[in-house]
Order: C-alpha cells, then sequence, then structure tokens
C-alpha cells in the first residue's frame, strides 16, 4: 500500500475539518458586522499563527524552517491564505455564505486539474467519479444562487478566486513538501499570511479605535482559536498525507455543512436541490473510501504471491 491513501487518521482529521469548518461560512458575517474584513482577517490570522507557535514551542517542537524552504512557505501561504481568506470574506458580504462556501469548495475541481497538469497525479477511473460527483453538487447548489449571483457578479468571482488561491497554495506544498511538524508549518503560515493581511487593515480597514461589542469580539476569538488554528492545522495534516487531488475531493462535505449551518443561522434556502446535492457529495466521498478499502486488500494478495 502506499503512504498517501485515505487512512483511518486521514478520515478523522476530516471528520473534524469539515464540522469545524463548515459551521465557520455563517459566522463571518456576524464578525465583520463592526469590523472591516481586513481587521477581521489580521487579528484572526495573526492570532492563530502566533498561538499554534507557542504551543508547538511548549511541546519541545523546534520552530526552525530551513532557509531553502522559505521560498516555498511565502509563496503557499500568500497562494492559500492570504487570497483565500481575503476574497472568500468579501465574498460572503455580497452574496449568502453558504453560497460562498460552494464556490470556495470548487477547490478540488481546479486542484485535481492542476495535479495532473503540474504534479503529473493523473486521476483514475474512481477518482474522476467522484470530481464528477462533486461537480454535480456543486452545480445543484449554484443553481439557485444565479439570480445572486447576476446581481452580485464580484461576489461570485471573488468565491471563486478563493477556490483557485486555495488550489495552488495546495499544490506548491504538494510539490516542494516542507519537513517541518505541522504544527509549526500551520504556525508560520498564519503567521506570515498575518503580515500583508495587517498592512491591508491599516491602509484599508477601520481608521477608528474603538471596542467591538462583545458578540463580535466573541465571534472572532471563537473563528481565531478552532476554524482558523485547528481548522488550518487539521488541514495541512491532510496534504502532508493525501495527494492533493484526493485531498480536495475530501472536502467536498465542507460546503454541504455550510449551507445547513446557513439555513440555520441566517434562514438561507435549503431545499430538494440542497439534498440532492448531500447525496452526490456522500457518494463522491464513499468513493474514494471504498478506493481506500480495495486497496489494501489488493497489496495483501500480492504480498502472498
Amino acid at each position: 500500500m502506499t503512504a498517501r491513501t485515505l487512512t483511518p487518521r486521514a478520515l478523522l482529521l476530516l471528520g473534524v475539518l469539515t464540522l469545524i469548518w463548515g459551521t465557520n461560512w455563517p459566522l463571518f458575517p456576524i464578525a465583520m458586522r463592526e469590523i472591516s474584513v481586513w481587521t477581521f482577517r489580521a487579528c484572526s490570522m495573526t492570532g492563530a499563527g502566533l498561538m499554534l507557535l507557542v504551543i508547538a514551542r511548549a511541546r519541545g517542537q523546534l520552530l526552525d524552517v530551513p532557509r531553502r524552504h522559505w521560498g516555498t512557505l511565502l509563496a503557499s501561504s500568500f497562494c492559500y491564505l492570504v487570497v483565500w481568506n481575503i476574497a472568500s470574506a468579501y465574498s460572503t458580504l455580497l452574496i449568502p455564505s453558504g453560497q460562498t462556501a460552494v464556490l470556495g469548495f470548487t477547490m478540488p475541481l481546479w486542484a485535481a486539474l492542476m495535479a495532473w497538469g503540474v504534479l503529473g497525479q493523473r486521476p483514475d477511473g474512481r477518482q474522476i467519479a467522484a470530481l464528477v460527483l462533486g461537480g454535480l453538487a456543486v452545480c445543484l447548489l449554484m443553481w439557485p444562487a444565479l439570480d445572486s449571483y447576476a446581481k452580485a457578479p464580484l461576489g461570485f468571482a471573488l468565491g471563486i478566486f478563493a477556490g483557485l488561491g486555495w488550489a495552488v497554495g495546495t499544490l506548491i506544498l504538494q510539490r516542494r513538501p516542507i519537513g517541518v511538524p505541522a504544527l509549526v508549518l500551520t504556525g508560520w503560515q498564519l503567521l506570515l499570511a498575518g503580515v500583508p493581511v495587517s498592512v491591508g487593515a491599516l491602509l484599508l480597514g477601520d481608521h477608528e479605535w474603538f471596542v467591538p461589542g462583545w458578540q463580535t469580539l466573541a465571534v472572532v476569538a471563537y473563528i481565531t482559536v478552532v476554524p482558523m488554528s485547528l481548522g488550518n492545522l487539521c488541514w495541512f495534516a491532510i496534504v502532508g498525507m493525501l495527494p492533493a487531488n484526493i485531498a480536495g475531493v475530501a472536502t467536498i462535505l465542507v460546503p454541504i455543512v455550510a449551507m445547513v449551518s446557513g439555513a440555520i443561522v441566517h434562514g438561507e434556502p435549503l431545499g430538494v436541490l440542497e439534498f440532492a446535492a448531500m447525496a452526490c457529495c456522500a457518494g463522491a466521498l464513499s468513493l474514494m473510501v471504498f478506493r481506500q478499502r480495495r486497496q489494501p486488500a489488493r497489496h495483501a494478495a500480492s504480498a502472498e504471491q
């Protein structure tokens, strides 16, 4: 069996990531009622990065990153964390948060195409079927929102741009892996990405000093500690365990959770199309899991011969 397959640990991390990131999307509009996108992201990213590096140091891990990896670290941090976080946050202000999640999570489609063209990770028949099901789920979720996209084309464009940035950042790490613990890698990624975002907050964000309300502070604190810190830690661990195309497909349940969360929190639509999309996502993930279960059996049979 190859080392980079869908193991039980990877499945557990994906389950945690799905819940953390899926329930995160409806909180964005609440967090940005009083503060700008740039201020919100600067606080959450910088705070999360510092927290993870402090935890890593407390656990006895070295924080040093070899000099030869700094170019990769900076490029992946910018493409994924800066582009993704700013574009997706602005998109949620223009279109429903659940729809932004759907657009952003077209990432598996872009990642699979780029991984094939750049890394030579050609998808097999089962992966292609999973991508088709995932793409169908995205189309089903996008269909009711076409009117919203027509009224706010910038929101649509930013959602797609966020997914592209995420895919490029992931592939950079896949092509040039950085041999440091996931906790250290995630901390540095968030901290480095927080620098240009903090500059943006000073230039483009809030120009009046004030203390936001308790609800805003609570939501920003939660997003910093849970989705930003723990969620990205899970994601970078997954990226180190799986090929980009499989890691991307395995996250397609996140927008489903985001849609359900958006319906509960903001009363966003949830009907037949959304449930059909859930079935497609479940089918796509089942194909990936079934593929993983058959591989050990095939290798075991080879070993016996």
